[in-house]
């Protein structure tokens, strides 16, 4: 019992100093992403060499007792894509599962920490069936307030290039654990 006080104390201050401004960077944007635990509804709109729309659900709950945040994007109650983030020492890592069915490691490259924008790069890719094979190439994640964020997967697939942004609006919160 007094574990689980302990961590919702860290938490709650963890919280407090983001909201303060005081921990910038990989470790503030981590907190942000902590932040998101709970339900989201919204849309997807591909653009660029593939085209499509429609509506999109998000769950994300924080797990490994605080250390990862995971992302579950579902269409029609189906899970087609999950990622997780972490810290790596210094670094804001995710390891994307992918509904091409391979898995892109990016790397955080770049924080705006007062737009709450970051944007990732491919580091490596497993299970890639081919070097021209579809696959994410990048991620920008911009969390606009509390309740709301979008994120903009750049997907690659031959030489074409196709962009996936996704809007969410928070529906229910889970506190970060």
């Amino acid at each position: 019992m007094s574990r689980v006080v302990c961590l919702l104390a860290a938490a709650s201050l963890s919280l407090l100093r983001v909201a303060n401004g005081e921990v910038q960077g990989a470790p503030g944007m981590f907190e942000r992403l902590r932040a998101l635990a709970g339900e989201w509804e919204g849309s997807v709109e591909w653009s660029g060499a593939r085209s499509d729309k429609g509506k999109m659900n998000a769950t994300y709950y924080v797990t490994g007792a605080g250390s990862s945040v995971v992302e579950n994007l579902t269409v029609n109650g189906t899970p087609l894509m999950t990622s997780v983030y972490h810290l790596d020492g210094g670094d804001l890592r995710m390891t994307h599962f992918c509904a091409a069915q391979n898995q892109p490691r990016l790397k955080a490259t770049r924080f705006d920490d007062a737009k709450g924008t970051v944007e990732f790069s491919l580091l490596d890719i497993t299970n890639l069936s081919a070097p021209g094979a579809p696959h994410v190439e990048g991620l920008t994640i911009r969390l606009v307030d509390p309740e709301q964020i979008a994120l903009t997967f750049t997907f690659v697939s031959g030489r074409e290039l196709s962009y996936e942004r996704i809007e969410l609006r928070r529906v229910s919160s889970k506190r970060p654990g």
